[in-house]
């Protein structure tokens, strides 16, 4: 099972009671609670956070979970990823080329692409990975059409790449997941605690439950 953390510094930051100039910080210790955790992926997902931020942002987290098996991944930024040094960038649907993002970036640079719409014309094959959704509802797009499990499915049959679900996706839902043939997950919500709880622990436990509903649904051959 492929797992990525998506960040959002402001979702995270109402949850743990920040205030604005707590936010980089608590996203920097989401990013290590969740490498530390088994995390595969970490998108740094920060739109409207500048290039003097986010730079030196990434670079930070980079160096903070060196030595675990996650990847640092830039939001559709290419220029920033590479400034950065991150191991490479998430685009969104109808953004940068997949063929002219790794061109760019240097050998072994990670390119995943979203898709919205599961009609394999969509689908561009040199890709790593896709994200697929948003699958159910989510706070992180009020009122925004899903695709459902149907949707998904229908995404995983147009590609031999991984794809990972987006959307609404939680613990109860992996089985749902792993029928439709999805190599994993990408989740904002699923990651951030609620009620006081600590961030780290939550994310390690989080991390197992996905991982054990994944190999139960989806036992591995």
């Amino acid at each position: 099972m492929i797992i990525c953390l998506v960040t959002d510094r402001r979702r995270l930051g109402a949850a743990l009671g920040l205030g604005p100039r707590e936010w980089l910080d608590a996203l920097r210790a989401h990013a290590v609670a969740a490498a530390s955790a088994g995390v595969d992926l970490i998108q740094i997902r920060e739109p409207d956070v500048d290039a003097a931020a986010l730079v030196p942002l990434v670079r930070a987290i980079a160096a903070d979970i060196r030595g675990t098996a996650a990847r640092v991944l830039v939001n559709d930024r290419v220029d920033l990823a590479i400034a950065s040094g991150a191991a490479g960038v998430h685009l969104r649907e109808r953004s940068f080329s997949v063929a002219a993002a790794r061109l760019l970036g240097p050998p072994g640079f990670i390119v995943g692409r979203s898709i919205h719409h599961p009609p394999a014309e969509a689908v561009d094959g040199t890709a790593d990975f896709f994200i697929a959704g948003t699958v159910l509802p989510t706070p992180s797009k009020p009122g925004g059409a899903c695709m459902g499990w149907q949707g998904l499915a229908d995404v995983v049959r147009t590609t031999v790449r991984p794809v990972l679900a987006i959307g609404g996706i939680d613990v109860p839902s992996i089985p749902l997941v792993a029928a439709s043939g999805a190599a994993g997950i990408a989740a904002i919500g699923a990651f951030i605690p609620e009620g006081g709880q600590g961030l780290a622990e939550f994310v390690q436990k989080r991390v197992i439950d996905l991982r054990l509903g994944f190999d139960s649904a989806h036992p591995v051959s």
